[in-house]
C-alpha cells in the first residue's frame, strides 16, 4: 500500500494540517451512526403517519423512543455541522468570511439542536 505522507508527517501521526484525520473519522462515525437512527426515523413517521396527537405525545413518552429521537436528532446536527464546516474549509477564500461563516455554522447548528432536543424531551417528559 502507497503513502503518500512525509516522514516528518509520519513521525508525528497527524495529516498535513495536523487534524485531518481526527476530523476524517468524526465525518464517518456519525454516518454510520445515522444509517440505523435514520432507519428507525423513517420507521418511526410511518407509524406516526397513522396516530393522532395523543397516540404521539405516548409514543414518544416511551423511553427507547424519546431517546433515539434525541440521538437522531443530535447526531443528525453534529454531521451537518462538520459537513458544512468541510464545504466552508474548502470553497470560502477570504479568513474574515470564513470566519464569520463557521461561527454562523456553529451557532445554528448548536442553536438548531439544542431547541430540537428540547422539544423532544419536554413532550417526551410530559411538560407538553
Amino acid at each position: 500500500m502507497t503513502s503518500y505522507r512525509t516522514p516528518l508527517s509520519r513521525a508525528r501521526g497527524l495529516g498535513a494540517a495536523g487534524h485531518g484525520v481526527s476530523h476524517w473519522i468524526s465525518e464517518r462515525v456519525g454516518a454510520v451512526a445515522l444509517v440505523p437512527l435514520t432507519v428507525w426515523g423513517v420507521w418511526a413517521v410511518v407509524t406516526l403517519a397513522s396516530t393522532d396527537y395523543i397516540g404521539a405525545i405516548q409514543w414518544l413518552s416511551h423511553p427507547l423512543n424519546g431517546v433515539l429521537m434525541s440521538l437522531l436528532a443530535a447526531i443528525s446536527f453534529w454531521h451537518m455541522h462538520g459537513g458544512m464546516r468541510v464545504i466552508v474549509e474548502d470553497y470560502v477564500h477570504g479568513a474574515l468570511n470564513k470566519a464569520a461563516i463557521l461561527l454562523l455554522n456553529l451557532f445554528v447548528c448548536v442553536l438548531g439542536g439544542a431547541l430540537t432536543v428540547f422539544s423532544i424531551l419536554k413532550v417526551a417528559l410530559g411538560g407538553a
